[in-house]
């Protein structure tokens, strides 16, 4: 029996116990070894219906469409038809936010990896047409501008938006069309679905979704965000094979299954080369176009997250063994799930050694959280970080926005020391304790931005 094929039979017998230990209503896993694949599901797609999840099951990916979106802009920089390093206004000269010299300036590489800028999570409902995106950008008008464009990471969703919208500019066709045209045709993608009407035809996952902290998992009453962020990924679901075909082309140069190129080498390349290095919160190393970097011992992996409406993707793929795992679940606590599958198939088939969770540093000396305390805010939540007369730091986040509409829990943790500017929360979230930087300076001696991969900026002193 090959490596592959242990890892295989291990995930069938160890799938539903897994699950069942992190809350997890069902799941679909993929591996791919070189041109060799094994799969496997267990749970439910829905605990209202009971129906069961299969390897052929539909599963949103979430924001691993990015890495689709930027691949789809990489086409059209091999056919001479885009320039990552011109402004988006070249191919939107509509393009408006609320700083304009800001928007003059942004190009189309910064729009790729995360440093444009402007408030990033702006989840308008621009309707179900085909021109739900060209409505998008009037939306953007008032967005205000956070930092200066290239000054450093900060994740943005809409900035991925536009990303979409260029190239169904450039393509003089619907977003939905171009991915159907030059992705999903090409890589024989046959369970993949750009929307709800293309789901439906297939076995599709339903997000799971706690209310409130303790609360028992409900399905979501909504399936998916607006199709206005489609580009971002608030609609597209898979198989996890179908993800792996995706990255199979990647992995082989390009090449798609059939040996034709769906993307030239040298994109390829591009897509993985280091834009923009991540603040010290537990990510990856570095952002490409569209990838997130990690630098881990034994090699690098590339891939990407993804999370909508309770539903969470994981892909990593350990390109020096040709290696790739594909993780899709429907709520409870995905991350643990994750760690155990992707901490096992990059051990044992990539190589490389994962990073273990994140653990507060016994020896680090009390907190003087002077610099940190204040409130924080950005388009979906608000953060009051304080200090008690005992010097414990605490952090409150409340939902806003679209957030508070699909029913995000509040959430209420203490805050220990970590690693300089970077604190670790000591309740976990999801199963997951994230860790979240305090960067930049106010003029007062105070954190300019709260970074839990968004840059969130400082409103208040305290």
């Amino acid at each position: 029996m090959s490596k592959l094929d242990e890892i295989g039979a291990w995930l069938r017998h160890r799938l539903a116990d897994l699950l069942a230990e992190n809350g997890v209503p069902g799941a679909a896993v993929a591996v791919c070894a070189g041109d060799e694949t094994v799969d496997a599901a267990a749970g439910m797609l829905n605990t209202a219906t009971g129906v069961e999840a299969t390897v052929d099951s539909l599963f949103q990916i979430g924001s691993i469409t990015k890495v689709l979106t930027a691949t789809l802009a990489m086409q059209l920089v091999d056919e001479g038809k885009l320039d990552l390093d011109a402004p988006a206004r070249t191919y939107l000269p509509e393009f408006r936010i609320g700083d304009e010299r800001a928007a003059e300036r942004i190009t189309v590489r910064q729009l790729m990896c995360h440093v444009a800028g402007f408030e990033g999570d702006v989840f308008t409902d621009t309707g179900k047409g085909d021109d739900c995106l060209e409505k998008y950008l009037g939306v953007l008008r008032q967005v205000p501008q956070l930092f200066e464009p290239g000054e450093m990471f900060s994740y943005n969703n809409a900035a991925y938006c536009v990303l979409g919208r260029i190239v169904e500019v450039v393509r003089g066709k619907p977003f939905d069309a171009c991915m159907r045209a030059h992705l999903f045709t090409p890589l024989g993608l046959t369970h993949a679905a750009n929307d709800p009407y293309e789901a439906i035809i297939h076995r599709a996952a339903v997000g799971h979704i706690e209310e409130a902290p303790g609360a028992r998992l409900r399905p979501a009453s909504v399936w998916a965000l607006a199709r206005s962020n489609a580009p971002a990924g608030s609609m597209l679901a898979m198989r996890p094979r179908d993800l792996l075909a995706f990255t199979r082309m990647h992995l082989a140069g390009g090449l798609g299954p059939d040996g034709g190129s769906v993307l030239s080498r040298a994109s390829v390349r591009a897509m993985r080369q280091p834009q923009v290095g991540l603040p010290d919160i537990g990510w990856g190393t570095a952002w490409g176009l569209g990838w997130e970097l990690y630098d881990l011992p034994g090699g690098a992996v590339f891939g990407h997250d993804g999370n909508t409406i309770g539903q969470s993707a994981f892909l990593r793929a350990a390109p020096e063994r040709d290696v790739a795992v594909a993780i899709v679940t429907n709520g409870g606590s995905p991350q643990p799930v994750y760690r155990e599958i992707a901490g096992r198939v990059l051990r044992e088939l990539g190589g490389v050694e994962p990073p273990g969770p994140p653990a507060p540093d016994p020896a680090a000396p009390p907190l003087d959280a002077s610099r940190y305390v204040g409130t924080y805010r950005s388009g979906t939540c608000e953060t009051a970080v304080s200090q008690d007369e005992e010097g414990r730091v605490w952090l409150e986040r409340t939902p806003t926005g679209i957030t508070a509409e699909l029913g995000e829990a509040p959430y209420r943790t203490e805050l220990v020391a970590w690693r300089g500017d970077a604190l670790l929360p000591v309740e976990p979230e999801r199963g997951v304790r994230a860790p979240l930087a305090f960067l930049g300076d106010d003029g007062e001696g105070h954190a300019a931005y709260l970074h839990t991969g968004r840059a969130d900026r400082r409103v208040s002193p305290a």
